[in-house]
């Protein structure tokens, strides 16, 4: 039989006689014989292949979006190629600014990063479709969430308790790749603070770069200084972890000695008992995905959309008012 008839046969179209498919389709189980996918893209001119573009595929965050986008693009039958850019600036280059993903996907999603304009007329000139998670780029549609609001709850929080010498563990803001998120949330820190009187200085700042043991190093520089705070807010869940045993080792008891609030509701914070502000982090990954299908079938409004979902304040047992209004310093000395 000739190729062309075999296609047909197997692919259930017409023009082939009913025992003509049975013939093949028994061929085709006694030889094993499956067909290829990446034939079928090639003749298609089609890939059926997303990027996701992760800054670092180990953290929490970003591998809970990836899964939830993984998801709903295996679902609609698309593989999923990952690129992990594990922190490097270099790599981001070559990833953002060459022909490395342009040639292989149907679409790219990048997560956490804000697009440079040199990015920006790359990917616009070279790549048809591109969406952004947690950082937003003229022509592109995105997913966030209020990265300044997310701050401004989380510290009129412990000030709404009484704190009045707050500090804060961020970081990640100057490793090079241009993360819209701490830069966001500190800003919007200091002026929730400017805004209720209170002081905002350096001394009260500390980087955590986003994990738990930057948290545990930077909840030592607060509380070891000579005025430490009595509330700290920590721009993610993991770095609170970490805070939280840098309180324990020195005899700090979380909420009575010292208040902590994180953000993301990281599943352990039940656990710790953690206040923080929740985000839907696996659900930005699923709203992502579903741009980059609409970008691709062609459903997708003629404007990009700008998606931002809602957060919300959890509140448990890491947070309450300051005890009798002692210093910090004054507790540690007695235990």
């Amino acid at each position: 039989m000739s190729t062309a008839t075999v296609s047909r046969a197997l692919r259930g179209l017409p023009r082939v006689s009913e025992e003509t498919r049975t013939r093949v389709v028994e061929a085709a189980e006694r030889l094993g014989y499956v067909a290829s996918p990446h034939a079928a893209r090639l003749a298609s001119g089609r890939t059926r292949s997303v990027a996701i573009i992760v800054p670092f595929v180990t953290r929490w965050f970003f591998a809970t979006v990836f899964d939830g986008a993984e998801k709903v693009l295996r679902a609609a039958g698309y593989d999923v190629l990952i690129y992990n850019l594990d922190g490097d600036p270099a790599r981001r280059d070559r990833v953002l600014r060459t022909h490395v993903l342009t040639k292989r996907v149907e679409a790219i999603l990048v997560l956490g990063l804000t697009p440079s304009p040199e990015e920006i007329a790359w990917l616009g000139e070279h790549a048809e479709r591109v969406t952004t998670l947690g950082a937003e780029a003229p022509g592109w549609s995105s997913v966030r969430i209020d990265d300044r609001q997310v701050a401004r709850t989380a510290v009129e929080h412990l000030i709404s308790l009484g704190h009045r010498r707050i500090g804060s563990i961020n970081g990640m803001v100057d490793v090079g790749l241009d993360f819209v998120t701490p830069s966001d949330r500190g800003a919007a820190y200091r002026q929730a603070l400017l805004d209720h009187g209170l002081e905002s200085s350096p001394e009260l700042e500390a980087d955590g770069g986003f994990t738990m043991a930057g948290g545990y190093r930077g909840g030592g520089e607060l509380l070891d200084s000579a005025r430490p705070p009595t509330a700290v807010f920590c721009a993610s869940d993991e770095m609170a972890f970490g805070l939280m045993r840098a309180a324990r080792e020195r005899g700090l008891r979380v909420p009575e000695d010292l208040s902590i609030v994180g953000v993301d509701d990281h599943e352990m914070s039940p656990y710790v008992d953690l206040t923080t502000v929740r985000q839907p982090v696996r659900e930005q990954g699923e709203a992502a995905a579903r741009q980059i299908l609409a970008l691709i079938e062609g459903t997708a409004p003629p404007t990009p959309e700008r998606l931002v979902l809602p957060t919300e304040l959890v509140l448990r047992g890491s947070t309450a008012p300051p005890r009798d209004g002692r210093d910090l310093r004054a507790v540690a000395d007695l235990a």
